[in-house]
Formats: structure tokens, sequence, C-alpha cells
């Protein structure tokens, strides 16, 4: 890889300097904004992403440990999903041809906002690396190589990055009561079936409001969203312990006492929510304005695509019914997939959390606290049967327990298998 290559696959696998230099050029074609100022809204952006992430990551450590725990108390064992992971694996074998996919798909998707009516640029650049690793694989396994995999690869990549965003708009509109920006986040399968199974069985979300819930006076300090979540992810903690028996509950914390542990756990994971909180409020603070320069001069009307937590503001009680209830939905298809002759799919924790959590804020805006429940079931569902029906579609890559966790990456996948298998591949 030369090294103007790997700088420009350094700098668009990193969300915040992608958000930070679009910013940056969005103000710098603004009127009346100047360098000062342009660089200003850049720095700012990019350390929103920054936070973002820093709570992300902060939200990922107590989840690392409930699933392994979830394991051992219930003797499960079976496929993880996790992008993360499946990612490093296919880095091992395909680094080149995902780096090339990544680089041409940023390209292609500039073009087609452009010269289409899908006026979208992708911001969530760590999922354009998941998906251009998913396309080196799948399209590998259907024989495809060289120029053609990594044309092909971009193309796909590129077309996606418009057309998702455009699928998911109303969704966006309707959570966040405007147009100006779009989802771009690559499970907008689960949002949009989420959102029409909401808005089709939920109820009227403005006298249902799952963030208009009322709490007794007794209880009122759960009004508080970070106390809320705190609290209930200690249950969630506490539940699967208590099946592990004496000597591997102590062994949780090691020299702490073993539910003190969990409940640093749990008020962790509600401070790493806090985190993601700040930091979308932060990006769209920067990247909104600076994209009305920016569309102006680059691409007419263009929008900006962003990570699903930016959903996650328009409603903090809905994040955690639609992670709940997408996680419970996933425990029950586990027990389901083995006797019918798929892989068990053990719930991932970050999937059911993000995807989860962004399909009870949609849900809720469809359908009020009902359509948030509902959400979170239809979304536990689709990112458990999908992660088993792309197992075959990944060739090698299927047989290292783990998978794509989200599902435009599982629907993508299983589709070029069936049109290789079509071929012949």
């Amino acid at each position: 890889m030369t090294g103007i290559l790997k700088t420009l696959v350094d700098i668009l696998s990193v969300p915040a300097l992608l958000v930070g230099i679009v910013a940056f050029l969005g103000y710098l074609a603004t009127k009346g904004k100047n360098f000062s100022d342009a660089l200003a809204g850049g720095t700012k952006a990019s350390i929103g992403f920054f936070i973002l992430g820093a709570g992300a990551t902060t939200l990922i450590g107590p989840l690392d440990v409930l699933g392994p725990m979830l394991q051992d108390a219930f003797n499960v064992q079976g496929v993880v999903p996790s992008n993360e992971a499946i990612v490093a694996i296919a880095l091992g074998q395909l680094a080149q041809a995902t780096a090339l996919i990544m680089v041409l798909g940023f390209a292609f998707n500039i073009i087609f906002a452009r010269f289409t009516p899908f006026k979208y640029i992708w911001l969530t650049g760590h999922h354009s690396l998941y998906m251009a690793s998913l396309l080196a694989a799948a399209f590998s396994v259907i024989g495809m190589s060289g120029a053609a995999l990594w044309l092909v690869g971009g193309v796909v990549l590129g077309f996606l990055q418009v057309l998702m965003p455009a699928w998911t708009q109303h969704l966006a509109t309707q959570v966040a009561g405007d147009d100006e920006w779009s989802i771009g986040h690559f499970s907008s399968l689960s949002y949009v079936v989420s959102g029409f199974a909401a808005r089709v069985a939920g109820g009227d979300p403005e006298t249902t409001s799952a963030e208009d819930l009322s709490f007794p006076k007794g209880i009122g300090f759960l009004r508080e969203s970070l106390v809320a979540t705190g609290l209930i992810m200690f249950l969630i903690f506490i539940v699967p312990a208590l099946f592990l028996g004496s000597e591997g509950r102590a062994a949780l914390g090691g020299d702490t006492t073993w539910w003190v542990y969990l409940f640093i756990q749990a008020l962790t994971f509600s401070a790493g929510v806090a985190a993601v909180l700040y930091g979308v409020r932060t990006i769209l603070g920067e990247i909104v304005p600076a994209f009305t320069g920016f569309a102006d001069k680059i691409v007419p009307d263009a929008k900006p695509a962003l990570d699903i937590p930016v959903v996650f503001p328009f409603g903090a009680n809905s994040v955690i019914i639609g992670f709940l209830t997408s996680f419970l939905a996933g425990l029950v298809m586990l027990f389901i997939m083995g006797p019918i002759g798929l892989a068990a799919i053990v719930p991932g924790l970050v999937p059911h959390f993000f995807v989860g959590g962004g399909a009870g804020v949609i849900g809720n805006a469809f359908g009020g606290r009902r359509g948030a429940v509902i959400a979170g079931i239809v979304n536990g569902v689709i990112i458990s049967l999908g992660a088993a029906l792309l197992l075959p579609a990944l060739g090698n890559l299927g047989f290292e327990n783990t998978t794509y966790g989200d599902a435009d990456f599982q629907w993508v996948g299983i589709l070029i298998g069936l049109i290789g298998g079509l071929f012949g591949g």
C-alpha cells in the first residue's frame, strides 16, 4: 500500500477526522465564515466525535463483561455477532481489497450525491470500513478478484452510502422534526421495518410517548434518564450473576466484591451513555450549519448521513426500551434457531444496544412506548436471523465463530451470495 493511499485510508477510517474535514470545508464555503471560523468549527466537530467515541468505548467495556457472563451463566455457546471482531479477521486476509474499496467508495459517494437525486454524504467512516470488508469478502467468495473486485466493490459501497440515508430519511425526519440530516448507519433494514411495525401496531406517539412516562413519587429518581439507565443495567448484570454459582460470582471482580464490581460496571455504562449524548449534540451543533456551505458549493442540497447515536438525544427512555426488548428477542431467537437448523446466534450486546436503542427511538416516534417495544423486538429478530443466514456467504470467515451484527451487512452479503450462486460462483 502506497504512502498516499495509506494516508487516505487512515483519514477515511476515522469518523472524527472525516467529519472535521467536512465541517472545515463547509465553513470555508459559507458566506461570512473565515479560515479561523472554519478551523474552529471543524476542530469542534472532530472533538465531538472523539467524545462520542470515548462514550462508545466506555459503553463497550461493561458490555464485554456482560456477554461472557451470560454465556457462562446459561451455558450457551454459539456465534457471537461482532463487527469489530469479524472486520479484524477479514482485514487479515483482504486488507488491500478492503482499503481500495473504501477509498473508491468515498469517491463514488460524492459522484452519486452530485449527479443523482440521492444528495447524501456518508460520514460514518468506521461503517464504511466495515461494509468495505464485507464487500471484499462476499465478492471474493463468488470468484471476483483484482481490479474488478475493487471497482465493483467501490461502486456498490458508494451507492449504498447514498441509498441507505435516502431510505431512512423519513425516519430521521419523524424523530427530529426536520430533514436536515439522515441516518448513516448500516442497519437501515432494521430501522425501516421497525418503524413500519411501530406505526402499524403502536400507539399514538403524541399521547403515549416513552419519554412522558410518569413515575410514582417514591421512584421519582427514575425521571433522571442517567439514573434510570444505571439502575436498570445493574439489574441486567445481577440476574445472570445469580446463576453463576458462588465461585463464579466471586471471580467476577477480582479483589472487589462481586456485586460492587457489577454496580460499578452499570454506572460506567450510564456514564458512557452521557458521553455519547454530549458528543452527538456537539457534532450536530457544527456539522449541520457547515453543511449549508458545503452543499451549495460542492454537492448542491447535500445532507450529512450520521451515525445512529444521533437519534439518542431524542429519546433517552426509548433507547433503553429498544435495547432491552431487542436483546430479549435475541435470547428467544437463540433457542429457536438451533432446532430449525440454523446456527445459534448469541445476542451481541453492542449491536443490540446501538441498533436496538436506535430502533426504540424510531419506534417511539411512530408508535409511542408500545412502538418502542415493538421496534426493539423486530430488530432483535432481524439481526439474529440475518447473522445466521449470512454465514455461508462469508466463506472461510464464516467459521470464525463471529459475524457481522448489523442488518445491512447481513442482507447485502446474503444478496451477493445468492447472485453469485445464480452465476455459478
